[in-house]
């Protein structure tokens, strides 16, 4: 098993130092989904929810959490993101969420990618669970990610 390397030779927790990793362009992709009753599905695709339009504010909500990311989880570098996309889409049984966050830095983008899809999809349970309070935010992960000294990865 590789160390690691959020603890230091005593095992108390630290900040990584990424002052001497080189700088590349990073990019990570994570996806996960809420599942829902079918009223609260057709309610969000009809722009039909009492607090306004859900996968909008979903949108922004995501986009602002990957930037405060560093705020949110201990340990997480403040990174200047270049590229934060987030795609919200009606299915079946719910709502699927995929980040896309990019940053030319010393350490990746995995972590705002993640919190994006998060934030987004506990913002749809907030904005209609008027509606359906049994919804369930899952299957939340990472789909890729490049750049890096690990390289790249793919789900």
């Amino acid at each position: 098993m590789s160390r690691l390397t959020h603890l230091d030779e005593q095992g108390a927790a630290r900040m990584v130092d990424v002052g001497g990793k080189t700088e590349t362009a990073r990019e990570a992709v994570a996806g996960g989904r809420i599942t829902m009753s079918a009223e609260a599905r057709d309610a969000i695709a009809a722009g039909a929810v009492a607090k306004g339009d859900v996968l909008a504010v979903a949108r922004i909500a995501g986009i602002m959490a990957a930037k405060r990311t560093s705020d949110l989880i201990p340990l997480c570098h403040p990174l200047p993101l270049s590229k934060v996309t987030l795609d919200l889409s009606i299915e079946d049984d719910g709502v699927s969420a995929q980040a896309i966050v990019a940053t030319n830095g010393r350490t990746g983008v995995e972590m705002e990618a993640l919190t994006a899809v998060s934030t987004a999809l506990l913002t749809v349970y907030d904005m209609a669970k008027a509606l359906d309070k049994r919804m369930t935010i899952g299957n939340i992960r990472l789909l890729k990610k490049t750049g890096g000294k690990s390289g790249d990865f793919v789900a």
